[in-house]
């Protein structure tokens, strides 16, 4: 799925076969896999950028992994990696943005920035494989196995915590396999969250606009005057609950306080109405600085949220759940 149509196993003695009278890449056929090669690279660039900037304040991603694709690394192949063909494509960055709608930064204010160039990156050696070269792999390949949603931005932010408790194992044997698990695990995640990245089905009761009112209303019934005054300041939950649920959270917070998070999310059977609760007692904890405040200084509260002890955060949200 990631290999240069045509290229075979040098060690398995077939010739290369990239151009021939049937298909070449000049060939407009939309059943040409030449065709399919260039439209992938459309997605490829979208998601080499993202992951590039995968979690800016840890170097985690930018080391290499003690467990690379030894297929495609391998000299004797012709195959060309993820990286290299992102290197060597002439398309712009600009016909490729798929964000989602309405959303201008996905990235939390308080996180530092990662540099922007691909030539601002440290140069692994010949052999070597980045950690985010790894999940550049299971995100593009996730993309081409599910082409009615293909990538959209924000994906990189799920993928990344699953891939660095995989990565970091003390278990040597289980950290061998951590892309093929993250795979597994992003793909079992993604059919429960999908529809957060569908535009389509933002409206429906599945989609993520619902899941923001649904936060407002459970706020609401749990803090009718604190509901009141965001209402009144016109502060819509589309301001700062579209990426704290589509990304569950992962913006808000640093790594290590993010998978704290997810183990309780996820170890709940009603994980997504859990999240809710959550997000709704992260409003709470700083209802007095949100009473006081006017629309800029509570705006600038939500997109930068100041409480780093997410432990009070998850008990607030188990009392809010036991109240019910």
């Amino acid at each position: 799925m990631i290999i240069q149509p045509g290229i075979a196993k040098a060690n398995m003695g077939v010739s290369r076969e990239d151009v021939t009278f049937e298909d070449h890449p000049l060939n407009p056929n939309p059943d040409s896999r030449w065709n399919t090669y260039f439209k992938d690279n459309e997605v490829l660039l979208q998601i080499d950028k993202d992951v590039r900037r995968l979690c800016p304040d840890i170097s985690f991603f930018q080391r290499a992994t003690e467990y690379p694709c030894l297929l495609i690394l391998d000299p004797q192949n012709e195959f060309e990696t993820l990286r290299k063909r992102v290197e060597q494509t002439t398309l712009k960055s600009q016909t490729v943005a798929r964000n989602r709608s309405g959303v201008t930064n996905m990235s939390s204010p308080h996180k530092s920035l990662a540099p922007s160039s691909v030539n601002e990156y440290q140069v692994l050696p010949s052999g070597c494989e980045a950690h985010w070269e790894v999940v550049e792999r299971i995100l593009f390949i996730y993309a081409k196995l599910n082409p009615g949603i293909a990538y959209v931005q924000g994906m990189n932010e799920i993928v990344g915590p699953l891939y660095y408790t995989f990565a970091t194992d003390p278990n040597n044997e289980w950290k061998e396999h951590a892309e093929a698990d993250t795979f597994f695990c992003f793909t079992n995640l993604m059919a429960e969250i999908r529809d957060n990245f569908i535009k389509s089905l933002d409206d429906s009761q599945c989609g993520i606009t619902y899941k923001m009112e649904k936060v407002y209303s459970t706020l609401k019934d749990k803090d009718m005057e604190l509901y009141l005054k965001l209402q009144e300041q016109n502060i819509k939950p589309q301001f700062f609950a579209f990426r704290w649920l589509t990304l569950l959270l992962s913006q808000e917070f640093l790594l290590p306080d993010v998978i704290r998070i997810w183990d309780s999310l996820f170890a709940d059977d009603n994980r997504f109405d859990f999240l809710l609760l959550v997000c709704c007692a992260m409003l709470i904890l700083i209802r007095e600085q949100l009473l006081e405040g006017d629309f800029t200084i509570n705006m600038r509260l939500l997109q930068d949220y100041p409480i780093t002890d997410v432990c009070q955060i998850l008990q607030k949200a188990k009392e809010l759940q036991d109240s019910k």
